[in-house]
């Protein structure tokens, strides 16, 4: 087959990427419009750069690839999306597109490439799903250096079975609520001291967003914020495709990420944090619940979640041919 490529322009590619991806990844992962248009958005420190693969004028192929180079904290690139449309694969145009992504993010200077799991991510990881994971392996792709295994999961569960009348954590001298307005500096001063680096981006890109602040659940002991629950509704800042919830019952709402401070760690607090998280959402009317992202199945498990989907979590190291 005979293609070439033309730049994304996010301005006008929304619609062209979400069919893209949609087409090649099947309609449990479908996307909007909105969504790839969010995902591409300009956001603070990064680069993002993409190719559309042509036949002809007709798309049938598209990579976005993006960097952060001035952040010591996230410094990292990543292959956002790339997707090919089902009768135009294996005819080398994913090849090429990954070939022209990996060349991009080499000049940007990352040491190393991951797929997916980006600042605007498409998915943590690469769908177990789609079967590719052999295609990325062969051009070198291997588990995260660091990581246990090789997997991250999206666990769900239907929330109109969760039994709210009495919580099993209760806690003295401890209150979950959803945030106020006015209580941003609390949370921006506790994610400065005890998670710095990409929780603490995001909120700060959720600011700058006007997200409601309802959508971060906030625990606080006599010290102050001492932990959160970030929620995503269907009527959040940003888009709830992002996890995939098409198998579940409507209204969807999704946890996560989540986190309390090194000093209450080991308390039960976690625990209780994410019981009130479901419980608010339960009450709200919220059925189809995903905490994505995560590798505590087991603990999960304690609160009715199921393994939903699975990513393989895999790198590449930047050669020095590239």
């Amino acid at each position: 087959m005979l293609f070439n490529f033309e730049s994304i322009h996010p301005q006008n590619s929304a619609s062209v990427v979400a069919n893209l991806w949609t087409a090649a990844c099947g309609p449990d992962l479908a996307i909007s419009p909105r969504f790839a248009e969010y995902n591409m958005r300009p956001t603070t420190g990064a680069l993002q750069a993409g190719q559309l693969a042509l036949q002809g004028s007709q798309p049938v192929g598209f990579v976005l690839t993006s960097a952060v180079i001035d952040n010591p904290a996230l410094q990292a690139g990543w292959i956002d999306a790339i997707a090919v449309l089902p009768d135009c694969q294996k005819q080398g145009i994913g090849n090429a597109l990954l070939a022209w992504a990996e060349e991009w993010l080499a000049h940007q200077k990352c040491a190393r490439f991951r797929l997916g799991g980006s600042l605007r991510p498409f998915t943590p990881g690469l769908p177990s799903e789609l079967d590719s994971e052999p295609f990325f392996r062969n051009k070198g792709y291997n588990g995260q250096p660091g990581l246990a295994g090789k997997f991250d999961w999206d666990v769900a569960r239907d929330l109109s079975t969760l039994e709210i009348s009495d919580s099993k954590f209760q806690i003295p001298n401890l209150t979950i609520e959803p945030g106020r307005p006015g209580q941003e500096d609390a949370l921006l001063g506790f994610l400065k001291r005890e998670f710095p680096g990409r929780w603490l981006f995001e909120f700060t890109e959720f600011l700058r967003e006007q997200g409601r602040l309802s959508d971060y659940m906030l625990l606080w002991t006599e010290n102050g914020v001492d932990g959160f629950a970030r929620l995503t509704l269907e009527d959040s800042e940003r888009p709830i495709e992002r996890f995939y919830m098409h198998r579940l019952p409507r209204p969807w709402g999704q946890v996560g990420p989540l986190g309390v401070s090194q000093a209450c760690r080991g308390k039960g607090y976690g625990a209780a944090l994410i019981d009130a998280a479901l419980r608010h959402l339960r009450h709200t009317g919220i059925r189809g619940c995903v905490i994505d992202w995560t590798s505590l199945v087991d603990f999960y498990a304690k609160f009715g979640f199921a393994p939903y989907r699975k990513y393989a979590m895999l790198t590449k190291k930047a050669t020095s041919n590239q």
